[in-house]
Formats: C-alpha cells, sequence, structure tokens
C-alpha cells in the first residue's frame, strides 16, 4: 500500500466532512454553546474503579484519572503524554500507531501492544481471553477518561499483575452539539474529526467519525487510521439505564524496526536494514494491518429497594495482518463474552455495607497462518494453527463504611484454557494447557480524616501465559510456561492540603514469582522464558495545585507534578551459564518526573507547558547496555470563543521535544544482537482548529 498518495485527497476529505457537519446543523441547534474543557477539581472526580462509584480519594487503592483537562494539555492525536504525565504509568509507541503499555514496569513482556493489564471500554473487557488489547484501535476522540488500577487487579477482574485500565468514551451529561476538528502538523501529519451528539433526558447517542494519518519520523514508519463510533446511553425509567458502543477501526502502520547502538547513533531516522539472511524491514515491507469490529451492551437496573444488577454482553472481531522481516503473518480473532455484577447495599446506624457478586466469561477462536514473506505479501504457508480460549472469573467484594473507615475484603477464582491444535505443515495433534483454581484475594483498610486520607491494600494476583506467548508467531509452541504470581502491598495517602492542593503519594512492595520476560531472535521473532523471582519497590507522587486561580482573569488553572521512583531487581534468576539475580530489571526506569501549567483565562486564551524526564534505562538483564537519560518541553496556545449564540471556536498550536532531544521511546528489552533502540520524533509542532455547535438538552 502507498499511503503517501493519501495527502492528495486531504481537502477533498476535509470538504465531505464539513459538508456533513452543515447538513446535521439544524437537527443540533437549539441552545447555548457550553464549556467543553471545564472539569471538577480532582478531589471531586468520581471513578468507578472496584465496581464503586466513589470520589477518588475515598478509594483505598492506587489509582490515577486521566480526564479531559489532562488530555487536552495535549494535541489532539495521541494519549501517550496525558497518560505519561501521570506517575507509575508508561505509555510506549515504537512508531506512530505502536502502542505499548507498562504499570509498574508490566511491559517488560510486551514486546508490541498491550499486555499483562485488563482493560475496559465503555463496561466491556476488550483484553481479549488470550490476554492482548489492541488499545491503539482507539483513536484519541473515542476517550473522554481514563482512570488506571495500578497493582494487581485480580480480585475483581480477573488474571493480570500489572494492572487495570477503565476507559469511558462518553461524559456522563453530554450536550446536544455537532463539533468538528482539523490538526495538521509535522511529518505530513492529518488528523480529522466530526461528531454529532442528540441529547435528552431519555436518551444520548454520540456518532463520531476520525481519519488520521502520517509519514512518520523515521523512514519506513507510515501510519493511517480511520475509526467510526457509535455511543449511546438510554434512560428506561425505573433506575433501569442502556448503554450500548460499536466502533468500527481500520489501522495500518508500517514497522521500522529496532536499531542497534552503531546505526542508532549514526541514523536515529533509519529503519532497520538488511542483516545476513534477513531482509531490512523497507525491503520486507513490515508493517502491521489492522481491523477491528467491537459491539456491545451494558444493561443497568434497580431489582429491589437494596439490589442493583449490571451486565455486559459483546463481541468482538479482529483481522491482523503483519509482513514481518522473518515471515507474513495473518491472525483471524473473533471473541465474545459478558460479565454481571450484582450490589447490596444497606445503611445503618450512619454506617453503609455493599457486598458485590459477580461473574466474568470470555470465548475466543483464533486461528493464525503463517507464510513466507515475498516484500510484503503473503507466500507459500509454513503453519496454520488454531486456537480456542475461554478465560472466565467469579468474585465478590464487601465494604463497609463509616464516617471514620472503609474497610475491602475481595476474591475472585479464576480459571483458563487454552486449546491448541497445529495443521500444517503437520497436525500435532490436540493439545490443551489448563490454569485453573487460581485465587486472588484482595484486603484494603482506608482511615478517614477532614482533608487527608491513609490507605493500606494487600492483594495477591496473577498472570498466565498470553496466547502469543504460549504460542508465539512462527515459532514452536511453548505450553510448558508458568503463569505468574504475585503479592503487592500498598500504603498511600491522599486528600486535600490547604484546601487547594491536592496530593496522592503511594508506596508499593511487589514481590513476583515466574516472571515471565521475552527473548529475541536474530530475525525479530519473539519466545519467552519464566525468569524466577523479582523485586519491585517504587514510591509514586502525584501533586495538582490551581496555581493563579484566585486572580480575576482566570477562569481554570491547574500546576501539576508527578514523581516516580522505582528499584526493581531480579532477586532470584538463572538462565544456562548466566546468574542475573540482584541485577536491576530492564525498560524500567529508576525516575520519571512529568510536570507543568495548564489555564483558560476569562477571555478565552488558553494554554499548556510541560515537561517529562525519564532517567536511564536498562535494555538487557545483563545491565551491559543502557537508553540515555532525556528531558522533553512541550507547549501549546490557543484561542476559544462564541462567535454567536450558537457557534463556539477554538484554535490551538503547539510543540513537542523543544530541546530536541535525541532518545528512544518503546526500547526493545533484550533485543537480539543489541537491537534496542526504537528513536522517537525530534522536535515537531502541530495546529488545530476545533468548531462546535452546542445544544441544550431535550426534554
Amino acid at each position: 500500500m502507498d499511503y503517501k498518495t493519501t495527502s492528495i485527497c486531504v481537502a477533498t476529505q476535509a470538504r465531505k466532512f464539513l459538508v456533513y457537519l452543515f447538513a446535521l446543523l439544524p437537527f443540533f441547534l437549539n441552545g447555548q454553546t457550553t464549556d467543553t474543557i471545564k472539569e471538577s477539581t480532582l478531589q471531586e472526580v468520581v471513578v468507578k474503579a472496584y465496581e464503586q462509584n466513589r470520589r477518588l480519594k475515598e478509594i483505598p487503592a492506587a489509582i490515577n484519572y486521566v480526564g479531559p483537562s489532562a488530555l487536552a494539555r495535549f494535541g489532539p492525536t495521541s494519549i501517550v503524554q496525558a497518560i505519561n504525565s501521570t506517575p507509575g504509568v508508561r505509555l510506549e509507541e515504537r512508531s506512530p500507531g505502536s502502542y505499548r503499555m507498562n504499570i509498574r514496569g508490566s511491559s517488560l513482556r510486551s514486546p508490541f501492544g498491550v499486555r499483562n493489564v485488563k482493560v475496559y471500554f465503555n463496561d466491556i473487557p476488550i483484553t481479549d481471553p488470550g490476554g492482548i488489547t489492541y488499545i491503539n484501535q482507539l483513536g484519541y476522540y473515542n476517550i473522554n477518561s481514563l482512570t488506571v488500577i495500578k497493582g494487581p487487579g485480580s480480585s475483581l477482574y480477573g488474571a493480570g499483575t500489572g494492572g487495570v485500565l477503565l476507559v469511558e468514551s462518553m461524559r456522563e451529561n453530554e450536550q446536544a452539539a455537532v463539533e468538528a476538528e482539523y490538526t495538521a502538523g509535522s511529518y505530513h501529519m492529518q488528523n480529522m474529526h466530526i461528531a454529532a451528539t442528540t441529547a435528552s433526558d431519555k436518551m444520548t447517542s454520540r456518532l463520531g467519525m476520525q481519519h488520521q494519518e502520517s509519514n512518520g519520523f523515521r523512514n519506513h514508519s507510515a501510519m493511517k487510521r480511520d475509526v467510526f463510533s457509535w455511543n449511546g446511553q438510554f434512560n428506561l425509567g425505573d433506575n433501569k439505564q442502556l448503554k450500548t458502543t460499536f466502533l468500527y477501526g481500520n489501522l495500518y502502520y508500517q514497522t521500522p524496526g529496532a536499531l542497534t547502538q552503531a546505526e542508532y547513533s549514526l541514523n536515529p531516522k533509519a529503519a532497520r536494514p538488511a542483516a545476513g539472511a534477513f531482509p531490512g524491514a523497507e525491503g520486507a515491507q513490515a508493517a502491521v494491518m489492522q481491523k477491528q469490529v467491537i459491539a456491545g451492551a451494558s444493561y443497568s437496573q434497580q431489582l429491589l429497594s437494596k439490589l442493583t444488577n449490571k451486565t455486559v454482553f459483546y463481541g468482538m472481531f479482529t483481522d491482523f495482518r503483519n509482513p514481518a522481516i522473518q515471515n507474513y503473518g495473518h491472525n483471524s480473532e473473533p471473541h465474545f463474552g459478558g460479565r454481571t455484577v450484582f450490589n447490596f447495599t444497606d445503611s445503618f446506624k450512619r454506617s453503609a455495607l455493599h457486598i458485590d457478586l459477580g461473574a466474568e466469561l470470555q470465548q475466543g477462536f483464533t486461528t493464525i497462518s503463517i507464510y513466507k514473506n515475498a516484500l510484503g505479501r503473503a507466500d507459500s504457508l509454513r503453519t496454520f494453527d488454531e486456537i480456542v480460549n475461554r478465560q472466565g472469573l467469579v468474585f465478590t467484594q464487601a465494604s463497609f463504611d463509616n464516617k471514620d473507615w472503609t474497610i475491602t475484603a475481595s476474591a475472585s477464582l479464576n480459571f483458563l484454557q487454552v486449546n491448541f491444535e497445529r495443521f500444517s505443515p503437520a497436525s500435532s495433534g490436540k493439545q490443551k494447557r489448563t490454569f485453573s483454581n487460581q485465587v486472588a484475594p484482595r484486603f484494603a483498610v482506608l482511615k478517614k480524616f477532614q482533608q487527608i486520607n491513609i490507605y493500606s491494600s494487600i492483594s495477591r494476583g496473577f498472570s498466565p501465559p498470553t496466547t502469543a506467548e504460549l504460542i508465539p508467531t512462527g515459532g514452536a509452541a511453548n505450553l510448558d510456561l508458568n503463569a505468574e504470581q504475585g503479592t503487592n502491598y500498598d500504603l498511600g495517602i491522599k486528600g486535600t492540603i490547604a484546601r487547594k492542593m491536592t496530593i496522592d503519594v503511594n508506596a508499593f512492595i511487589f514481590s513476583l514469582d515466574n516472571a515471565i520476560v521475552q527473548r529475541r531472535t536474530a530475525g525479530g521473532g519473539d519466545f519467552y522464558i519464566n525468569s524466577g523471582k523479582t523485586n519491585q519497590r517504587g514510591i509514586e507522587t502525584s501533586i495538582n495545585y490551581p496555581f493563579l486561580q484566585s486572580a480575576t482573569f482566570m477562569q481554570r488553572s491547574n500546576f501539576w507534578l508527578s514523581h516516580t521512583w522505582y528499584d526493581f531487581e531480579y532477586k532470584e534468576f538463572k538462565q544456562l551459564n548466566n546468574d542475573f539475580s540482584g541485577n536491576k530489571m530492564p525498560a524500567v526506569a529508576p525516575h520519571t518526573i512529568s510536570t507543568g501549567f495548564d489555564f483558560l483565562t476569562k477571555i478565552g486564551i488558553l494554554g499548556s507547558i510541560n515537561y517529562y524526564f525519564s532517567d536511564k534505562i536498562a535494555l538487557n538483564d545483563a545491565n551491559t547496555a543502557y537508553a540515555n537519560k532525556y528531558h522533553l518541553v512541550g507547549l501549546r496556545i490557543g484561542y476559544q470563543a462564541p462567535l454567536g449564540r450558537k457557534l463556539q471556536m477554538r484554535i490551538a498550536a503547539g510543540a513537542d521535544n523543544l530541546l530536541d532531544q535525541k532518545y528512544s521511546l518503546g526500547n526493545d528489552a533484550n533485543g537480539f544482537g543489541g537491537r534496542y533502540y526504537n528513536a522517537a520524533a525530534g522536535r515537531n509542532y502541530y495546529a488545530s482548529l476545533a468548531i462546535q455547535f452546542a445544544g441544550n438538552r431535550q426534554q
């Protein structure tokens, strides 16, 4: 595919979007505009973590919240910087469109995508039963807020020691509106979005489309993404609500491959060159072509005066094609599932008791065909696999609250069954691996004070190998891999100081057994082994302060600072003649800092300045190679104002990596032959124009 020719059609596509926009106006114009970026103070934010709608500071857990105002600090093309501005979380982009997520170091086993993190999108568990999440399928505009649960969430969310991500695409009270935004920037980046929302007391419906493309900052790193989505919320009366989700995404991105230190120093923009019997990334036309459909519904109802239920059903299908340096892979990945939660609530003597009981089940059917790669085309068939996954859990949670304490106890019982058969070149016979009777408990207590709350928790989690780890693409099946199991201890304090400054400080100790680590073959393939035991210790700090909020010209302002300190090491890890015990775990920075200031004045001037620091990062288990530390500075400035009774405009421009730092984002830990480095973009710029026609909610 030649996506450079698509830039010729940008003007035509923009005109089509605008025609569609104006065609819809008569149906939505009936009120005043609203401030779409104003947000409640952090301590008042209500999150849904652990099936509890509580204020953030009242949940006894380490949680990050990324809301609309945090997302708006950066350009409207990627969520990477917004997530990385929170402590303990790292979202990497090895090339445009290629995401990898790390919560407390969990990307150690993720060469690409999101593994060992359970992700829910509008209540739908979009992490498939094989343990993979294609979060890059979501466009920027499909995300209104993200709630990150750090540490094992297995007690309510099932398998995974790396945390949980809860994504919501709509605000609680959406306003009727039609909105469009166009962004252009460096590397021939183009981003167009249009959405139409109808809203009433009985129904809210939001229809959106996004088109994004870029030539990339490295050779052979072009990207194109198209996303179509529809979300609905229906109030059916008598405390009954139906929430619907539909998303279709079509994503293409080229994969330039990792470089050695010498190649990275000579030309960090280069794609991986040919070496020996293996072609280079450009010669192999290495790329990912990914199509995905998500369709699901969540239904909440009041069964009795003290009993409610929420039930989710969904289906997903992913078509994944990957011409790579060593082969051409084609995966067909349909799966479906559901989740149900019953909640009983009773109040007595200024106290409350909440009991949750629920279950989740997922069923997946995957076929994987591996071909010889003939210049980006599938040639002769090498292997054909069928994989059937079934994963489920039952869980319960009890929470007791009074004016001074919150005490929570929960546990889940989990199972995973993997059925595998290779049919080509010859049948291997049916093979099965079962991970069952895995109990994951959690106990937490929170002491309430007037402004500050102190909490502590202990949780145990487990994470079985993903399908891609048990059966690496084009490699031999390794059904002998064992599940990771770990115990996490948290101690934290969060709340408000001097009525304005919010703080959230968390210290943790996490001990992991049978940690799964990745290895690379000469051709860029992957295989995995259990590494023994790890010790992971850290302190995560977040501060927010409404600096200049009292100024008469200021409508909203916020200063934020987050710091992460990690001391992660292998406690026991011996491989053949190598003893890595006591070494630092790779792919984890000892220190990261993110800070900045954003504001909106009463006359409509808006702006944000941000700074990010990453310490040097070990790149292999032997600790003989490191990625250099780096400093990033970004700036965004703009203006928003009404252009009439029903029209609002916002124009903004920004720059990232103002210091033009040379750094690698998304390092390939333990890369074969020292291929660790994936260069990130240098100094780059963007500008955007947004128009919104807004209306009142209908009665």
